[in-house]
C-alpha cells in the first residue's frame, strides 16, 4: 500500500531521524516508490543527501580525536564519543575486494574495526595490543559496513574495546581488542 505524500514524507521524516545514514536506495524500496521521488522528497522537505548529512555529522566530530590523523582511519567515522562510543562506515569498493569473485578482502574489514578502535582512545598514542575476532558473513561489493566500538573497560595504560560490524542490520564481524594508551590512570571522555 503506497502512502499519501504528506504521509511519506512525515514517515520518510522519522525514519532519517532514526537512521540518519540510510540510502536513498534502501529508502525507495521501503516505500516503493522511485529514487526520484525519494530525491524530491528531501529537497522539498530540506534533509541533505547522504554524503551531506554524513559529512555534517564527521565535521563536528574529527576535531576530538587525538590518536591519529583523520586521513588514517579506514571507513568514515560518523559519530565518536572518546574513550565511550564511535561508529563508522566502510563502503565496500572495486579496490576492497577480490577480483574473482566480489567478496571484500576481510583485512579491510579488520582494519575498519581497528583503526576505530585507535581513534576512540582520548590519547596522544593508543596502539593494539591484542584482538581476538570472529568473520561471520562475508560482504560484497557496494554493500555499506557499520563497525561500533564500545570501550568496555579502561584502566592504566589498557582499554578493552568490543567492536561488531554488520551490514543492512546483520552482524558480520566481532572483535574484542586491547588498546595500549601512553597517559598513566583512566579518563574520562
Amino acid at each position: 500500500m503506497k502512502l499519501s505524500k504528506t504521509d511519506r514524507q512525515k514517515e520518510l521524516t522519522n525514519r532519517l531521524k532514526e537512521e540518519p545514514f540510510v540510502t536513498d536506495e534502501t529508502l525507495s524500496e521501503y516505500f516503493n516508490v522511485s529514487i526520484q521521488t525519494i530525491r524530491l522528497d528531501r529537497m522539498e522537505l530540506g534533509i541533505p543527501e547522504l554524503r551531506r548529512r554524513i559529512k555534517d555529522v564527521a565535521t563536528k566530530q574529527h576535531d576530538e580525536i587525538k590518536s591519529l590523523p583523520i586521513e588514517d582511519v579506514i571507513g568514515e567515522i560518523i559519530d565518536i564519543e572518546l574513550d565511550k562510543t564511535a561508529i563508522s562506515l566502510l563502503d565496500i569498493r572495486e579496490e576492497h575486494v577480490f577480483t574473482r569473485n566480489g567478496i571484500a578482502r576481510g583485512h579491510y574489514i579488520f582494519a575498519q574495526a581497528n583503526s576505530l578502535c585507535v581513534a576512540l582512545i582520548n590519547d596522544e598514542l593508543a596502539l593494539t595490543t591484542k584482538s581476538n575476532v570472529q568473520f561471520i558473513k562475508s560482504v560484497k561489493l557496494n554493500e555499506r559496513v557499520i563497525a561500533k566500538a564500545t570501550v568496555t573497560h579502561k584502566s592504566k595504560h589498557i582499554a578493552k574495546v568490543d567492536v561488531t560490524s554488520s551490514v543492512q542490520g546483520e552482524t558480520i564481524f566481532k572483535g574484542q581488542f586491547e588498546m595500549y594508551y601512553a597517559s598513566e590512570g583512566e579518563k574520562n571522555g
